[in-house]
């Protein structure tokens, strides 16, 4: 009988052949894996194991409770894109969810909270405030490009110093918000003032004017504080610019109790249109209300979008929509109006595509694979808004005939363009041939590029007339005919803003 020699533990765990199951443990515990760089390890008493057991199940849950916290840390951007992303999903099939969504991106539509201008805000209201403190009059400009959020701002700060005024015990406010366009006359604005500050029943020979700059020169008692917002300022700019400077002039006499806040687009129009004021020390506190950055016109898309309960766009889609509005103008009020055209891009598509289905499906399908697979095809491609989306809304907004055409324009009728542009810049609706032609001729010498002359920049005007980009009036000599901007602003803009040349122009 062949005696088989007895293997110790060492050998069986050098002999490749042997299996775990042969293998037999020292004592009853789970069998515990190795990782593949294992340290030799020493032989403990079991006392000695249960209180490191014990240590190492406390570590393990400490490690797991760091783990969480470290994975709840995350960067604000990270942590925006993911509120985004846990919502519920949108259907875009749901009549109501869209229009709900619509109306959240409508530009009358005032958001609960009012971001990225919040120095400016405190700006105006800390000047409000100390006029109300010292019962002062005092006068404000803001001005700003189209779309820089400054009528809404001025909402939010008018609620803000009615609210502050009434819990500080100060007399309740007198407010008056007038928007210029409304006039039929430039001098009504004085009579709508004139309402809050005498009763309907008395009726005197004197003017509207006449009356307030009498009221304003004697003390009466309780007379009230009164905040005038006034909008789009510039319409009260006539030939002598009398109307303009009677209303500012008004915060100047000694018992004057009226705030005027005005707003326009101009960010001139203090120096240009009212270089007295200066001269009698009452010139108004300049606000300027920059164009949006991309970084700006994204958070305030996302903060409108993060009250629905779904997300409705890609983030790279807005990115894409902020990036493009902040090149070529700044304007919130195009971006929320190209984000509404995408989400119309993405109703027809799926008007398309449920069109394409009915007739494939009635050519080669079954109802029960309609009623099946339409509906979660739908789900899956048409649940949010995507980049391709706002990008063809971008080419319908900017990419018009009229882009086209200017592209496609000469050189120097190009450079008119510019120069007019330049020229209507703020206030200003029109001018002469000859003043335009001294813009052109600046534009050209600063780029060394030979200026054409008088004659022949009068016929590439014509061209131009022609074409419908700009307006000339009738006058006997060229240089006195007026010239008026006919088309927009934005479409020059991003016609030329891809040429070197004419960027720098229009900055």
């Amino acid at each position: 009988m062949a005696i088989v020699p007895e293997k110790t533990a060492s050998d069986a765990r050098s002999d490749p052949n042997s299996t775990p199951g042969k293998r037999k443990l020292r004592s009853d515990g789970p069998l515990i894996m190795d990782s593949p760089i294992s340290s030799p390890t020493k032989w403990k008493s079991p006392r000695q194991c249960s209180s490191e057991n014990k240590d190492g199940a406390v570590a393990a849950k400490e490690m797991v409770a760091n783990e969480g916290e470290i994975k709840s840390h995350k960067s604000p951007s990270k942590s925006m894109q993911d509120s985004f992303a846990d919502k519920l999903k949108w259907n875009p099939k749901d009549g109501e969810q869209v229009r709900t969504v619509k109306e959240a991106l409508h530009v009358s539509t005032a958001p609960s909270t009012i971001v990225c201008r919040e120095d400016e805000q405190n700006m105006v209201f800390e000047f409000c405030k100390s006029c109300v403190e010292h019962k002062k009059a005092g006068s404000i400009y803001i001005c700003g490009c189209p779309g820089t959020g400054k009528s809404l701002s001025m909402e939010k700060v008018k609620k803000l110093l009615v609210d502050w005024a009434k819990q500080a015990g100060f007399l309740q406010l007198d407010v008056l918000s007038v928007n210029c366009t409304s006039l039929a006359n430039t001098s009504d604005i004085f009579s709508k003032m004139l309402g809050l500050n005498q009763p309907q029943g008395k009726k005197t020979e004197a003017s509207s004017l006449q009356q307030l700059q009498s009221l304003y020169s004697q003390k009466s008692s309780g007379q009230k504080m009164i905040l005038m917002v006034v909008d789009e300022l510039d319409y009260l700019i006539t030939k002598d610019r009398a109307v303009l400077h009677d209303l500012f002039t008004l915060t100047t006499f000694p018992f004057s109790r009226c705030i005027l806040i005005g707003i326009s687009n101009a960010i001139d129009l203090a120096d240009r249109f009212l270089p007295r004021l200066k001269s009698l020390n009452c010139k108004p506190i300049i606000v300027t209300f920059r164009a949006y950055s991309k970084d700006q016109i994204l958070s305030i898309l996302k903060e409108r979008l993060r009250e629905l309960p779904y997300t409705v766009f890609q983030h790279q889609a807005l990115e894409l929509c902020a990036r493009k509005v902040a090149a070529s103008s700044g304007d919130m009020r195009k971006a929320l109006c190209i984000c509404r055209s995408a989400i119309e891009m993405l109703e027809a598509e799926i008007r398309e595509s449920i069109g394409l289905s009915e007739i494939s499906l009635e050519e080669k399908a079954s109802p029960r694979q309609n009623i099946a697979s339409d509906p979660n095809h739908v789900k899956q491609e048409f649940d949010a808004v995507r980049i391709d989306h706002v990008a063809l809304a971008l080419s319908k907004t900017y990419r018009s005939p009229l882009v086209d055409t200017i592209q496609s324009l000469p050189h120097h009728q190009q450079i008119i363009l510019c120069s007019s542009m330049k020229q209507f810049r703020g206030a200003k609706k029109d001018t002469i041939l000859g003043e335009l032609y001294k813009s052109y001729t600046g534009i050209c010498k600063s780029s060394l590029i030979p200026p054409a002359g008088i004659l022949e920049f009068s016929n590439m005007c014509r061209v131009l007339n022609d074409q419908g980009l700009i307006k000339l009036g009738p006058s006997r000599e060229d240089k006195l005919k007026r010239v008026t901007l006919n088309i927009d602003e934005a479409d020059v803009t991003f016609a030329l803003q891809g040429i070197r040349f004419f960027r720098n122009c229009l900055q």
